[in-house]
C-alpha cells in the first residue's frame, strides 16, 4: 500500500461539480492499493498515518500527530501511485490491485480509521475527481507499507 501524505490547511474533492468531501487543517492522503496488499497492511497504514508526527508543537518542531492536533483526514483513492515508470514513457500498472480488490481494501482502510482512530472524509472511488488543496509548509511524505 502506497500513501502520499500532504499536510494541508484545507482540501476538498469535487465530483461532477459537487463537493463530496472537504477538510480544514489536517492531512490529505492519496492512497494506492497494490496487488499483494492485505487487511493487515491496511491496518498498519492506518496506524502510521494517524500517528505520524508531522504537525508542529509549540516550539515549531514536527512532534504532533493528526490525533494530537485533533486535525482532519481526507482520503482519496489513487491507483496511479502504483505505476511502474522504470522503462519507457508510458506508465505500467501491473502492480496496482484490480479495481474490485482495491475498492475492498480502500473501504476496509476507511472503516478501520473511522472505528479506531478518527472520522475521516473520503473521495469517491474510481471517479473523475477534482482535488484541491492548500499544502501547509509545504509538507509532503511518501509512505509504503508492505
Amino acid at each position: 500500500m502506497i500513501g502520499l501524505i500532504q499536510r494541508v490547511s484545507s482540501a476538498s474533492v469535487v465530483v461532477d461539480n459537487k463537493c463530496v468531501a472537504e477538510i480544514n487543517q489536517g492531512i490529505l492522503l492519496l492512497l494506492g492499493v497494490e496487488v499483494n496488499d492485505t487487511e493487515d497492511i491496511a491496518k498498519k497504514m492506518a496506524k502510521k498515518i494517524c500517528n505520524l508526527r508531522i504537525f508542529s508543537d509549540q516550539k515549531g518542531k514536527m512532534n504532533l500527530s493528526l490525533l494530537d492536533k485533533q486535525a482532519e483526514l481526507l482520503v482519496v483513492s489513487q491507483f496511479t501511485l502504483a505505476a511502474d515508470l522504470r522503462s519507457g514513457n508510458r506508465p505500467g500498472f501491473s502492480t496496482a490491485a484490480p479495481p474490485s480488490i482495491a475498492k475492498t481494501l480502500y473501504e476496509f482502510f476507511l472503516n478501520h480509521v473511522n472505528e479506531h482512530y478518527i472520522i475521516c472524509q473520503q473521495g469517491q472511488f474510481a471517479a473523475d475527481m477534482k482535488v484541491s488543496l492548500v499544502n501547509d509548509g509545504p509538507v509532503t511524505f511518501n509512505v509504503k507499507i508492505n
